[in-house]
């Protein structure tokens, strides 16, 4: 019986968020890049984006995958670099 390859497991990938002036994510892999307004990160769930106004990373854990971030959280959004990115409406000639 083949032994199971731990490096394709999941970490569990969750995000709380206080007040939109912290927060803390686990399931995190990587920081891609991060300045002030926008923090990219890869996650056991693809790569994330967090957008906001002096952003810092006050904690990271590369053992657990734990990273907390303080500042003015504006949105959260995954990264789909195989589909291009499609709003939420289509105009009336898409229909």
């Amino acid at each position: 019986m083949p032994v199971p390859d731990e490096s394709l497991k999941l970490s569990p990938h969750n995000i709380s968020i206080s007040s939109r002036a912290s927060i803390i994510l686990s399931g995190i892999e990587d920081v891609i890049s991060f300045d002030e307004n926008e923090i990219i990160l890869k996650s056991s769930m693809g790569v994330l984006s967090v957008d906001g106004e002096g952003l810092h990373i006050i904690k990271m854990s590369v053992e657990t995958g734990d990273l907390s971030v303080e500042g003015r959280i504006d949105g959260l959004f995954y990264i789909d670099r195989e589909k291009p990115k499609q709003g939420l409406f289509k105009s009336r000639r898409e229909r």
